[in-house]
């Protein structure tokens, strides 16, 4: 596509105000083009028809005021948003590297490492995350540490981790595929919570919300969706990393017995060990490579609390 700003200057464009001119017409060109392509992804259109766009049609204007192509990376955000799952499975089988590298400062509102994992958990796109977690299984350790323990923003995503948004948003299927594949659960966000303290913090407000109305505050779905995500951390987190939950939990042992149940609060609070039947599935499920995760959960039997979870990304 021939920009009106990339023309060598001369002729009724010459000078400041042509220069002018012509960047303006370039950036409404490269709007209107930019627009067209968000449109095209958002309608599911064809593979084919999308990368002939991103490679000849489609550009926007970036941050050092040029009229630029999208990279994979940027196509797979809005992949993401969209839920155009071919479209992302393609990107990240041909562009592995690049659909997962970091955008332009324009998709993006700070330098932390590139967004997609967490994107994909606050989308709740769990067949393409599984498909970004299948991709980087072959990255060195190093960059595959980058990708799942990336801490969000400071000022938007609160400094947390994928793992953080999915308790946050109750993503028990994310939450269980970062797990599966290597996310630490003992990082903080940046109010110093791991996932597992942000989790009781939201479990103890919801408890805590007067039952007076007519309807509760809190919905019953919701609400077994947070246990879940607790039953999953608790398959994954370390006695150490749950040591300073216990101060809070001990405060309130009545509360907190009735909504965990007995046995939950006991191991938690530090009060008594795990019961065989979690220190056998904590062994199960941690002893699963990540290059299997989750296809040899079908080799186990699993309790029936993990047999709803649709880790394909396909209901």
């Amino acid at each position: 596509m021939p920009w009106d700003a990339q023309r060598p200057g001369g002729g009724a464009d010459s000078g400041p105000d042509g220069a002018s001119a012509a960047r303006s017409r370039a950036q409404k060109q490269c709007r209107k083009s930019s627009f067209a392509f968000y449109q095209a992804v958002r309608d599911l259109l064809p593979v084919w028809l999308l990368e002939d766009m991103r490679a000849s049609e489609a550009f926007h204007w970036d941050e050092r005021g040029r009229a630029t192509a999208y990279s994979p990376s940027e196509a797979l955000l809005y992949a993401l948003v969209h839920d155009h799952q071919a479209y992302a499975h393609y990107l990240l089988a041909t562009f592995p590297r690049r659909a997962l590298a970091l955008p332009s400062a324009g998709f993006r509102c700070c330098a932390a490492p590139a967004p997609h994992v967490a994107l994909a958990v606050r989308y709740n796109r769990v067949g393409i995350l599984r498909r970004i977690l299948c991709t980087i299984r072959d990255f060195p350790a190093e960059d595959r540490a980058r990708l799942l323990d990336r801490r969000g923003c400071s000022r938007v995503e609160g400094g947390g981790t994928s793992l953080h948004v999915a308790c946050e948003l109750a993503r028990p299927e994310c939450l269980f595929l970062l797990l599966g594949h290597g996310a630490l659960p003992g990082l903080r966000d940046g109010g110093g919570l791991t996932p597992l303290e942000l989790l009781l913090r939201q479990l103890g407000l919801d408890s805590g919300a007067t039952p007076a109305a007519a309807t509760p505050a809190v919905p019953g779905e919701l609400r077994q969706r947070r246990l879940l995500l607790l039953d999953l951390l608790v398959l994954y987190t370390p006695a150490d990393v749950a040591s300073r939950a216990r101060c809070e939990l001990l405060a309130e042992p009545l509360r907190w017995q009735r909504l965990l149940g007995e046995d939950k609060f006991q191991w938690l609070a530090g009060l008594a060990p795990p019961s065989l039947f979690v220190r056998a599935m904590q062994v199960l499920v941690t002893a699963i490579s990540p290059c299997r995760f989750p296809e040899a959960l079908d080799e186990l039997p699993l309790p029936p609390f993990l047999q709803p979870l649709d880790l394909t990304g396909k209901s």
